[in-house]
């Protein structure tokens, strides 16, 4: 899903960043009102965070400029709603970027925007229609974290096929070749990566219900009691 260090032009990359930046400034506005209020999870967002950051630095070579690998956002929009991912995202996303080699400063709106915005947002969504189904907490998160993570390389496939639109049938023909290519990595990892989340999720309500209390996964368990 990065999008390499100067892959993109130039006028793609400034709007990419554009259009993340009100959802960053939203989401540190989230965050600091949820910290405020209950600063005793500050642990947690650190443990989504690692979780992100961990899962989404495992990638694997596909479309030429970019790669396919977890994203690990849907266990924080889980916990902590969409907004507060942002932020984290951002973060992960930019010490990737700094440490790693992994993406890139110029692409890191791009980036943001697929791994940090539109993935949690998916991910947040999916959850709330599934629980409103009545179904239980693992399907609800499983089908978050793997639509969420596809959800990404969905867009992450648009802003390709934006910036290189293929010089017989544009915009489409290359979406469906960029999109095509991901999902011969992508699919078994998002089910990889729905089991895990859903491993994870289970276990710290398992163990550490108390402190999961009010947030948004545990609202799952107050329609259908079973996990």
């Amino acid at each position: 899903m990065h999008i390499m260090e100067g892959f993109l032009p130039p006028a793609h990359a400034l709007g990419w960043a554009a259009v993340s930046l009100p959802f960053l400034a939203w989401g540190l506005r989230s965050i600091g009102r949820d910290l405020q209020a209950h600063p005793e999870r500050r642990m947690l967002l650190g443990v989504a965070a690692a979780f992100a950051f961990l899962l989404s630095a495992l990638k694997l070579p596909s479309v030429t400029g970019s790669c396919s690998h977890p994203t690990g956002v849907g266990l924080g929009a889980a916990l902590f709603g969409p907004a507060a991912m942002v932020p984290v995202g951002f973060v992960v996303l930019l010490f990737q970027a700094l440490l790693m080699a992994h993406g890139g400063l110029t692409t890191l709106g791009a980036n943001v925007f697929s791994m940090a915005i539109v993935g949690p947002f998916v991910s947040y969504g999916v959850l709330r229609a599934v629980a409103a189904l009545g179904l239980s907490r693992s399907v609800a998160v499983f089908l978050a974290a793997s639509i969420g993570d596809l959800a990404t390389y969905v867009t992450t496939s648009v802003q390709l096929a934006l910036a290189f639109p293929a010089a017989v049938g544009g915009f489409s023909v290359s979406f469906f070749k960029f999109a095509g290519i991901f999902a011969l990595t992508q699919v078994p990892i998002a089910i990889s990566e729905g089991l895990l989340t859903v491993l994870v999720v289970n276990a710290m309500v398992r163990f550490n219900a108390h402190e999961l209390r009010a947030l948004p996964v545990m609202t799952l368990g107050a329609r259908k009691g079973s996990v």
